[in-house]
């Protein structure tokens, strides 16, 4: 908490009290004042540097004077569903401090070469993503099988 206030007061210092306001607007705290999560993320940015973008958006944050391995974060574009899979690999690697290196340094390093572009997993979110077997009941067309063929004893 003394770190969140070290920052307001950092940028108030900075940018005057009119000029925070105008921060505070621009990078999105009023609209945010309903969801509790981000409104949680919004208050730990401030006084925190802003590492990088990836392609989707999502902004990537580093603050070094709280603790170690709380230090790196990632702030979703899409406020509404966001998941760990909107993370590209090369950021991913930052922000587990696997590499140093941010995406973008990684991507000038990465071959074009290697692998397929990065997509988000869409499981779970919406019917035309959930795959369903031939016996579950949200697929109702093909229920009508059977699993295995009835022994029946031969009479004798």
């Amino acid at each position: 908490m003394a770190s969140v206030v070290r920052g307001v007061l950092r940028t108030i210092k900075e940018k005057g009290i009119g000029g925070f306001f105008i921060h505070l607007r621009d990078e999105g705290y009023t609209n945010c004042l309903l969801d509790g999560n981000l409104l949680q993320t919004k208050i730990h940015n401030i006084g925190a540097t802003v590492v990088g973008v990836d392609k989707f958006g999502n902004k990537y944050y580093e603050k070094l004077d709280v603790q170690y391995g709380r230090h790196r974060w990632v702030e979703y574009a899409e406020k509404g569903r966001y998941n760990a899979s909107q993370v590209p690999p090369e950021w991913h690697g930052w922000l587990h401090y696997i590499t140093d290196h941010t995406g973008d340094e990684l991507l000038m390093l990465k071959p074009r070469r290697y692998g397929v572009e990065h997509r988000e997993n869409f499981s779970g979110e919406g019917d035309e993503y959930i795959y369903h077997s031939k016996g579950h009941a949200l697929n109702p067309g093909q229920r009508d099988w059977t699993r295995y063929q009835p022994w029946l004893p031969v009479k004798s």
